[in-house]
Parts: C-alpha cells; structure tokens; sequence
C-alpha cells in the first residue's frame, strides 16, 4: 500500500542520508531491496539491526561486489528497477562496473540516483566529509546559535537527512515521473550542501534585503528575539514559545501574568526583556504550564525528549509515532487521503529473507539454488 506502490527501487547500502532516503520511499509503499556490503560497518557503532530504524520495511541482501557473479545480480535487479540509489565517492560505482552507462545499457528508463556531501563534481569532491562540514560551507552552521557564542551543530538532520536524504528521494521521485513519459533515465545528483543551501533559501533572500543579520543570535529565529525562546520552569524542564505576531504575542503575555507590559517588552533591550520571560516562566512546572497555553493562540509546545514526545496527547491521537516490534518509532510521513501507507515492517537482519527477497524480482527456486552453489548468496 501506498503511492508508491508498484516503484522498485535498489539500495546500495551506506549509513545516514542514503538509508533515510531509501527508507521514506518503502514507507510509500516502493519495494526496495537494499545490497548491504560484505564486512563490519566503519561507522563503528554495534546495534543490533531491529533498532536501525532507517534499514525498515525492506529486504536485504549481502553481496561481494569484488565478485563479477555479484556485479551480474546486481545488474539483474537494476534491470527491472525504477530507480537506484548510491552514496559512494564519485567513480566507486564506475570502478565497480556499476556505473550510470552501463546501468542505462540495461535499463534506459532507470532514474540513477547518486548522494554525496559535496556533489559529484568540483574541488571537494573526493573528499571525505560530513554533516557538519556541509553545513559548515553551506552557510547554516554559521547561522545556529546564541549571540557572541560558536554555532551549535543540530544534530546532524540538516545535512544528512533533510539536505540529503530527503532531497535525493524528492528527485528520484521527480526522475521516476518525467522516466514514464519520456521512457529514458537520468542521473540525479543529490549533494548534501547542494541540499543544506536550498533549505537556507529564505534566509539568503532576507540577508539580501538586509533583514537577516550575519550576526548569530540577533535575528528573529535565531533566539534573538524574546518571543522566539526557550524557557526554563520551576520543576527544571523547558517550553517553547514563538509568537511572532503581535496578536499572538499579547495573547501569550496575558496569560503568563505580563500584559501590563505589552507593548512594552518590545521595546526594551532583548536582554531585558528574557529575563522578565525567565522569571515567570520559573514559578510553575512544565505541566503547569501546558494547563494553561497548549491549544490556545500563544504560540507555545513543551519541549519534550525522544522518550517523552511519543506519549504526548496529540502524538498519541495523530499517531506520529508507532511501536514496531517493541521499538517506538515515527510513523510513515506525509499522510494521504487515499492511497495509505501500510505500517512499516521491522529492520531485518542481512540475508535474513534472501529468498523472498529476490522472488519477489522475479527470480526463480533454480537461479537461487545457483546463486547459493556459486556462494553469491548468503543465507542468515
């Protein structure tokens, strides 16, 4: 189920944005059957594979792409596949015999996708890099953090996961729609700082007109503002708040016990102005608070850890999150009217499923047992 339902899509495995982007188009009901490499991952973190969320609803297969029998396997899947998805230094694929000119020669009509920090062509290219080093030369590192303080690495969502996981299955997607009227494929060359600065786009256009600050901490969304703050209560936990709009701002000073000082607040130094915003927010607890500002127009969320976000209320009533084989976890998104996703499947072990994995590519019982004679396959 889902709207990608009939897409088959082949993964070679990685770790961080190719995963994700593999992952958020199983959810959407693509079948991906992801080639994971013979050996340790480098990442060098041991966890068992029912906890690597971004390896669910999905069989995997382990290949030695040294082996020309499994450089052949691989072309027998791509064959029938929609799309591929790599995240090699530029020209491993190449090396390997993999390539976009010889994955074409088999399947015209294959959108070849390719993820990378820094692209696949120009002077970092070869290089090796991370999250924080494409956020760093994008320009949103610089732009995280507090006044006269060294930006603040968030994570590393921007790079990997939204600038490059989430813009690769967007232009695989894209590619996979233009392939079914024009009947041919094309590389889409997904590059995380490529990604990271697109979602910089409005803020680039604000610098431009001299409305955004080059200076951490002194625009609007950046903490510079009293209103778009994260406060600490009585019990030590936090609250988020954000109204922007003065109507909305008034709204969240009344009830706080500040509207005698509205418009007032504006006008003070920003300093001043969040240490009145401190002390209020200090005399009750976090779910104190929540009594009184969740659901109303103050702009205001508590600010809740990876153990407690699942539990909220409206968590709990849109289903944002799902328990899958005892592990909590975000549910399929985005949502759609008709065409639902099913709820995910659990991470399966390497090879755990070799056999349903490539039946379901059109494999027959005697090209399997040939594959397990040869010791292409693995079996778990």
């Amino acid at each position: 189920m889902g709207p990608l339902e009939g897409y088959k899509v082949v993964e070679f495995g990685a770790i961080g944005p190719g995963p994700m982007c593999a992952t958020m188009l199983a959810d959407m009901g693509a079948t991906v059957i992801r080639l994971d490499r013979a050996g340790p991952s480098d990442l060098g973190i041991p966890k068992p594979r029912r906890y690597d969320l971004l390896t669910r609803n999905r069989h995997s297969i382990t290949l030695d792409l040294k082996r020309p029998e499994a450089i052949e396997l691989a072309l027998r899947l791509i064959e029938s596949a929609d799309a591929l998805i790599e995240g090699f230094r530029p020209g491993t694929m190449e090396r390997l015999g993999l390539g976009p000119e010889t994955c074409f020669k088999r399947n015209p009509r294959l959108a070849y996708g390719r993820l990378t920090g820094w692209g696949q062509d120009g002077p970092l290219a070869k290089a090796a890099g991370h999250d924080i080093n494409y956020i760093s030369l994008s320009g949103v590192l610089h732009a995280i953090g507090r006044k006269d303080d060294k930006p603040v690495p968030p994570l590393n969502l921007l790079g990997d996961f939204g600038g490059g996981g989430a813009f690769l299955a967007f232009g695989l997607v894209c590619a996979m729609l233009e392939a079914k009227s024009s009947g041919l494929g094309q590389v889409v060359d997904a590059a995380m700082v490529d990604g990271a600065s697109y979602l910089m786009m409005p803020f680039y256009g604000m610098h431009a007109c001299g409305v955004f600050k080059t200076e951490r901490g002194t625009n609007i969304t950046d903490t510079g503002a009293y209103y778009w703050e994260v406060y600490e209560c009585s019990d030590g936990k936090f609250v988020s708040v954000g109204p922007i709009e003065k109507k909305f701002r008034e709204r969240l000073l009344k009830i706080v016990g500040l509207d005698q000082m509205s418009p007032a607040l504006d006008d003070m130094p920003d300093a001043s102005a969040r240490d009145i915003l401190e002390k209020a927010f200090r005399t009750k607890t976090q779910a104190e608070w929540c009594e009184l500002l969740e659901g109303t127009d103050a702009c205001f969320a508590p600010v809740l850890s990876v153990a407690e976000a699942p539990h909220h209320p409206h968590n709990r009533i849109r289903q944002t999150f799902v328990e899958i084989d005892g592990v909590m976890q975000p549910s399929p998104a985005p949502r759609f009217s008709r065409t639902k996703p099913s709820k995910p499947k659990p991470p399966e072990n390497p090879d755990q499923n070799t056999e349903l994995a490539l039946q379901d590519w059109g494999f027959t019982d005697q090209e399997l047992d040939s594959l397990k004679t040869a010791k292409i396959l693995k079996e778990a």
